[in-house]
């Protein structure tokens, strides 16, 4: 079983491709919880099309190159 976490409440998936879709359709931060590992983050940003990411926040980072 994998266990989502966000905020207070606690989900729970078959299997880690549900529980990244249904993160991923979430859009916010949570922690998964799968055999022994714990995955943190926001999930959804798959790509950058026309300067934004797929659920549709700007795309600002910037490489700063040195000297």
């Amino acid at each position: 079983m994998i266990f989502i976490e966000h905020k207070t409440e606690v989900f729970e998936f078959e299997n880690l491709d549900q529980a990244m879709e249904w993160a991923k359709a979430l859009g916010e931060f949570v922690t998964i919880h799968a055999n022994g590992l714990e995955i943190v983050g926001k999930f959804g940003s798959d790509g950058i099309s026309d300067g934004k990411l797929s659920n549709g926040e700007p795309y600002t980072w910037k490489k700063r190159r040195r000297s």
